[in-house]
């Protein structure tokens, strides 16, 4: 996927509210590039228990929705999905390799029909085997206008998937890409018989085919339970027996157990307890896509469907501050769309750094003296609106400051233009995958952000996005797409209708004499696919 701590569907990647490919993620930088190590220590110096348990606590709390993958992106459930579920493709969270998962080989997207076999003997949760039904079953609803799935519009060069028998389907697609084998682990498979029969009980109690088996949900217990799936055949086995989740929103609740060592790992580390952990943990934060976005409500009654108050906006903020003062450094201002560690990183023709007289110029040609800013409630952002907000003041404008948490800011503003000028929130959508094109569509395609959102569909600058998201994802020469992205990069650091901030290092700490093989993730959330337990 993109990208609060109780991040709604709409808002993950926030999850954003919620990337990869041929430009393929294998051939993107490790997510650890960039990465800030604080602490040494041995990954694991006791020897992995093969019936051992793994105990971790993650900062997100469970979203209004559930863990149906075609319709979740909240943190959590996305998290749970990596090690419950399979694509026919898989990313890793810590490589961000591309492997066949349900699939029996990485297919090519060289023509513009592929057959895909599935991995012989794979099964669902409760016994039954995966099959062509299945995964066509699963491709139709997420392309199903009516579902109105988010992941849809990952995979628009996708015409038809049709069953060729048991084993193996085909996809007829609209030109050849070269994503096709990392865009199709944006769709997990699941089991028709199971959806079609109680669509709400697959909701709350998900059946995958993936290494763990969730025995429970975490909805009244606070903690999600996992098993391993002893009857799975794939190649990212479960190395423990148990797992566990508990669910501790409160940062300091959190900095304790990692302490105690009553968890083994805990995700969203307070920047202000690095230092403090490293005596009890091994703490490393890894740069990544995450970032913190302005989006601006582009509608023609709206004072920013100006484009000079959305500059001037930019223009006002003393991004220095914010980063040194509110995230400790923990953070790299945006001078594009992408960090400066992405392989498909292009320094966009437009970079914003605080220039208050240029800001005041610009407000002074529009008349703007006044706006509503509606911000997230997650920990680290309150650190930095007050900075935010201060800038603004600095550059001579009144500013009408409101916090919720994420979901009640997305509530709050879709489909409601009347209802706010500025939001600032976080977005991930690279939980799905690492490719410009994906995030960039996260939140310049589909219609949840651009119509909904920042009503900024149908303008000029949304028209020629749009040209040039479809150019890129259309060629098939590496060199050549890249060119095209970093000019997709420019127009929207033109235009700015939702725009970066600054891109984030998340930080994790674990206890690496208990925990083998693990790796800390650029991506909000945990992973514990390949990690064994000697506990």
């Amino acid at each position: 996927m993109q990208f609060t701590h109780q991040p709604s569907r709409r808002a993950f990647l926030s999850i954003g509210g919620a990337a990869a490919l041929s430009a393929s993620l294998a051939a993107c930088a490790p997510a650890n590039k960039g990465s800030s190590a604080t602490t040494q220590a041995p990954a694991g110096s006791g020897a992995a228990k093969q019936e051992g348990t793994i105990k971790a606590a993650i900062s997100y709390e469970l979203g209004t929705n559930g863990y149906d993958p075609m319709s979740t992106s909240a943190a959590l459930t996305v998290a749970a999905n990596w090690h419950t579920m399979e694509g026919l493709t898989e990313i890793e969270p810590a490589s961000r390799e591309t492997y066949a998962a349900l699939a029996k080989e990485l297919p090519s997207g060289d023509g513009k029909t592929v057959d895909v076999a599935l991995r012989d003997g794979a099964t669902f949760h409760d016994g039954s085997k995966v099959t062509a039904d299945d995964v066509v079953f699963s491709f139709s609803r997420v392309m199903d206008p009516a579902n109105a799935s988010l992941y849809a519009s990952f995979i628009p060069f996708i015409e038809k998937v049709e069953k060729k028998d048991d084993q193996t389907v085909t996809f007829t697609l609209a030109h050849p890409t070269s994503v096709l084998a990392d865009r199709l682990a944006v769709v997990k498979i699941v089991p028709k018989a199971a959806v079609e029969k109680d669509a709400k009980a697959f909701d709350a109690n998900p059946i995958g085919s993936g290494p763990w088996k969730m025995t429970d949900n975490g909805a009244t217990s606070k903690k999600i339970s996992f098993e391993r799936f002893d009857a799975y055949n794939g190649p990212r086995k479960a190395r423990a027996k148990l797992m566990e989740w508990q669910i501790i929103p409160d940062a300091s609740t959190r900095t304790n157990a990692i302490q105690s060592k009553s968890v083994q790992a805990i995700d969203s580390v307070p920047y202000l307890s690095i230092k403090q952990l490293q005596s009890s943990a091994q703490v490393e934060s890894v740069q990544g896509f995450g970032l913190l976005f302005a989006m601006f409500n582009n509608d023609k009654g709206n004072p920013f469907s100006d484009v000079r108050n959305r500059q001037a906006f930019l223009y006002a903020i003393d991004m220095d501050k914010v980063i040194a003062t509110g995230l400790l450094g923990q953070a790299e201002a945006a001078t594009s769309f992408l960090p400066s560690n992405h392989p498909e990183y292009k320094k966009a023709k437009v970079v914003y750094s605080k220039d208050v007289d240029k800001a005041k110029q610009l407000f002074g040609q529009t008349g703007l003296k006044k706006f509503r800013m509606l911000c997230t409630d997650h920990d680290w952002v309150q650190k930095v609106t007050p900075i935010i907000q201060e800038s603004l003041k600095a550059a001579g404008l009144q500013v009408e400051f409101e916090q919720k948490k994420s979901s009640d800011v997305y509530n709050t503003i879709d489909g409601k233009p009347d209802a706010f000028d500025v939001v600032i929130a976080p977005g991930d959508p690279s939980v799905f995958g690492n490719d410009p094109d994906l995030l960039m569509r996260w939140w310049y395609a589909g219609d949840t952000w651009t119509d909904k959102r920042m009503h900024w569909k149908g303008t000029e600058s949304w028209k020629k996005v749009q040209d040039l998201l479809a150019k890129g994802l259309n060629n098939t020469d590496k060199a050549a797409q890249k060119t095209t992205w970093g000019e997709t990069f420019d127009v929207l650091s033109e235009n700015v209708p939702l725009y970066p901030l600054f891109h984030r290092k998340t930080p994790t700490a674990w206890d690496a004499s208990s925990l083998v093989d693990f790796k800390p993730i650029s991506l909000t959330g945990l992973s514990f696919v390949n990690v064994a337990s000697t506990k």
